[in-house]
């Protein structure tokens, strides 16, 4: 029997890390954090001086392995584990410029779906593009958004911890523009599955959402 897909789209700051991983350790899932994978491949690319224009030719280079267990996720590039480099202001600054390049989109669309052919019971995966690009026949699609102003407290609040920024404006301000970078790119842009079911977690706790989602993945395999 094939493995269950569960597809989770949505903006940044939406709550999907954490919905993702909390709906696929109740289930037995194993996770795919599709966006640590770009910026991976962001990090890689500021690291070695590499420009959007010449990142085409250089993705050989670039080996990059996500793991899949909810309870400890993890990325790394050529062996070197960025699960916490990534998400760093200057990588999130860059990631919607380095996701826009086809080349990068072809190659991580396939460890993608490689990952999903691997995966045991089932798999949920994140990111921006997977129920209308990467995973068209996921049993389930969820688009999870909330109120950009919660958005931006959430991420403030996640930046914090981390010992980075935690201006709630500043952020407020970098989550719209990443927004309207992803919904407005040529490839793959951000937006709504049309079978996908939408889910606004603006006055939702962590533990209803991931209630909820469990309860549609039931519904929907």
């Amino acid at each position: 029997m094939p493995p269950v897909i569960v597809a989770i789209d949505g903006p940044s700051g939406s709550g999907k890390s954490s919905v993702s991983k909390g709906v696929a350790s109740r289930l037995g899932f194993e996770y795919l954090d599709t966006g640590a994978m770009y910026r991976a491949v962001t990090w890689w690319a500021l690291e070695n001086h590499i420009g959007t224009d010449e990142i085409a030719g250089r993705l050989d280079d670039c080996a990059i392995i996500s793991g899949t267990d909810p309870a400890a996720p993890f990325v790394t590039v050529n062996a070197v584990d960025v699960s916490e480099a990534i998400r760093t202001p200057e990588v999130t600054a860059a990631v919607s410029r380095y996701s826009a390049v086809p080349q990068v989109r072809t190659m991580l669309v396939q460890m993608q779906r490689e990952a999903a052919g691997n995966a045991g019971k089932g798999l949920v995966a994140e990111g921006r593009d997977l129920g209308t690009v990467v995973f068209p026949d996921a049993n389930l699609k969820v688009y999870l958004t909330a109120d950009v102003q919660a958005r931006a407290e959430r991420r403030a609040a996640e930046n914090a911890e981390r010992g980075h920024d935690a201006d709630v404006t500043d952020t407020h301000q970098s989550l719209a523009a990443r927004d309207a970078a992803d919904s407005g790119r040529a490839v793959s842009p951000l937006q709504v599955a049309e079978d996908a079911v939408e889910v606004d977690a603006t006055f939702m706790t962590l533990p209803e959402v991931i209630d909820h989602v469990a309860a549609l993945v039931l519904e929907h395999s």
